[in-house]
């Protein structure tokens, strides 16, 4: 595919992919410079779809002179909002299909900012406030220019460092341009139709309804939750809602009848200040400038306990009635402790009959028998895997193969985004390469197949792996053997046709659970798909974040055989496969006081290890 800057013709390399969403594609073409081109109406990913195929019509019209004048607005924004730098034509005089702009390199999306994995790997509080110290001054001067963002979103916020970037401007509103996307999480529920059966929006943006996403992205980046989070449970029945309904009744996680989520830190560590003008906005509809003097006066502290807080006496030590004995045996659960660290737990397997881990305490990174496998500080951009005894850390296109007693083993691995492409199982690593995806040999790295360089995930399993790269117009998914050359990438998924937020997969013997976070039509959704040793696609399940379900989260599951394990705030269910359909089959509730949809399982001939933030527990089920 080719097309036009000025009289250059570029050529957008799939392989150059940098971003895909639903409505664009991004690419890099070299010299710190990215294109965003518009999907057209016959992009695959509107096939079948005719109201995205004329809404993608509308877009491109509107875009042939929002963009021109988008542009006279350079050098009036501040400096790290990204404009158009040069229009991108099907042909030198033809039609706008996109733009130029610059290639923001090592930064993350501000959603990043919202996990807790990914903050408690080395982004304390305070550099989140000053992360949004920098974002207000910027939405200050967008507004101070007569722009209003429109569809705020954590995925419109690229952070690098402390600094933050507004990028997506072409959806932003100004002049007779209305912005008319929104995503659910953030949309100010003052601007929907309160009558409406689904969300839709009524009202045009205003410079109010981007502080209110501004307010959102900052409680659920400090809390791990968003304001209307947790399950809404009311004892009427007939006040039960859709989740995604909520807002427009303003159920926030203050109402009585939510239950809060027990992996989100709780909304008592704020400052009181803070937390009554987020009671304001959220439950009275108080509407204005963020004010900043909030950000500039919270000081967090650490106590004894662990807490970390904004309040003059720690929330949890001064909790009237807070359990704090750790609960042994419940019903017909009994749970041993296998450790207890005051750092964090960071990476966790099971390999061979036994648990794996890594932990951070004091300084040092170390494994399950308490043997350090290196100092240093925590890093967010660090992954980490288990090989045996060794430990892989990778970090950008660097992954060190560290062993006792010996020299660490560098390997150059290709990336997608920040995340270094590696794995492992066993004594065998396997690792992306250049567009070749490898492992380990009896005399060497082995090539197995050919993929798309950079754009490639995959995960390894006992026997067998899986993987998918997914750029412009390509979508591919795949099976493949440990120890045989070749890929198996007949795998039929659906087409995804949003934004892919977060991605992994769990493995027994003869199947695969693929799970996927994506940002669809202004809302996250979760898919899981179950695909067989053969690439076969045996099942499929889909949900929305927060609902309660087994699906709320992607992350943390167990498979053995036809069944999957999964760990919700009300305790352990067990899944099962039956004629195309995933179904429940079974609830342990006496696990409840062990484990919250954060927690990782791993199925053992013993029991279930559940492995949380700071602990590692055996729950033994009679």
């Amino acid at each position: 595919m080719y097309a036009y800057l000025g009289t250059r013709r570029i050529r957008l390399d799939p392989a150059k992919s940098k971003g895909k969403g639903c409505e664009a594609d991004i690419f890099d073409i070299g010299n710190d410079t990215a294109v965003k081109i518009f999907k057209p109406p016959d992009h695959p990913d509107f096939d079948g779809v005719p109201a995205e195929q004329q809404a993608a019509r509308e877009r491109i019209r509107i875009h042939q002179t929002k963009l021109p004048a988008l542009m006279k607005f350079s050098g009036k924004l501040p400096a790290r909002v990204i404009l158009p730098s040069e229009l991108v034509r099907d042909d030198p005089n033809g039609a706008l299909v996109g733009y130029a702009m610059p290639f923001i390199r090592n930064a993350e999306v501000l959603l990043r900012y919202g996990d807790r994995t990914f903050r408690e790997a080395g982004v304390p509080n305070d550099q989140v406030r000053r992360i949004f110290l920098d974002l207000h001054q910027a939405v200050l001067g967008i507004h101070h220019s007569g722009i209003v963002i429109g569809d705020f979103n954590d995925l419109n916020v690229l952070v690098r460092g402390e600094e933050t970037f507004v990028v997506d401007t072409d959806s932003c509103q100004f002049d007779p341009y209305l912005a008319r996307m929104f995503t659910a999480r953030f949309v100010d529920p003052m601007k929907i139709d309160p009558k409406a059966r689904s969300i839709m929006l009524a009202k045009p943006y205003d410079e109010y309804s981007d502080w209110y996403a501004y307010a959102v992205m900052l409680w659920q980046s400090l809390l791990f939750v968003g304001p209307y989070g947790g399950v809404y449970r009311p004892k009427d029945p007939a006040r039960r809602m859709p989740h995604d309904l909520r807002p427009l009744r303003r159920i926030t996680v203050f109402h009585p009848e939510v239950l809060y989520p027990k992996p989100a830190v709780h909304f008592r560590v704020l400052s009181d200040d803070l937390l009554q003008y987020f009671h304001r906005v959220f439950e009275r509809d108080e509407r204005g400038d963020f004010p900043c003097s909030l950000l500039e006066s919270l000081e967090w502290k650490r106590c004894s306990c662990g807490t970390v807080h904004a309040r003059a006496v720690c929330p949890t030590c001064n909790t009237p009635g807070l359990v704090k004995e750790t609960i042994r045996v419940k019903g017909n659960v009994s749970a041993e402790e296998i450790l207890k660290t005051k750092g964090v737990i960071l990476h966790a397997a099971y390999q061979r009959g036994k648990l794996l881990f890594l932990y951070y305490e004091d300084g040092r990174f170390k494994r399950e028998d308490g043997t350090t496998v290196m100092q240093g500080e925590l890093d967010p951009l660090m992954r980490f895997r288990a090989s045996g005894a060794r430990t892989l850390i990778g970090k950008g296109g660097r992954v060190a193969t560290v062993a006792a007693h010996s020299q660490p083993e560098h390997l150059s691995v290709d990336t997608f985004g920040n995340l270094p492409l590696f794995d492992a199982i066993g004594e065998r690593r396997f690792w992306v390469k250049g567009g070749r995806l490898m492992t380990d040999g009896p005399l060497g790295p082995e090539e197995i197949g050919a993929v798309l360089e950079d754009q490639t995930v995959f995960w390894a399993g006992e026997k067998f792996g899986f993987g998918f790269y997914r750029a412009s117009n390509l979508s591919v998914a795949f099976v493949f053997e440990p120890h045989r050359n070749g890929i198996n990438d007949s795998v039929r998924l659906p087409r995804f046709t949003g934004a892919l937020i977060d991605s992994t997969a769990v493995f027994a013997d003869e199947r695969v659970w693929f799970f996927a976070a994506l940002e669809e039509r202004g809302k996250t959704a979760h898919r899981c798909f179950v695909i067989r040793r053969d690439g076969t696609l045996e099942a499929e399940a889909d949900a929305f974040p927060g609902d309660g379900s087994w699906l709320s989260t992607i992350r943390g599951k167990s498979a053995v055989g036809k069944s999957l394990f999964v760990a919700t705030d009300e305790g352990i269910v067990r899944l099962e496969v039956d004629a195309g359909a995933i179904s429940v089959v079974r609830q342990f509730p006496d696990t409840e006081p062990f484990v919250d949809e954060s927690t990782h399982l791993f199925v053992d001939p013993k029991g279930i290890y559940a492995v949380r933030k700071q602990t590692v527990t055996l729950l033994s089920i009679s």
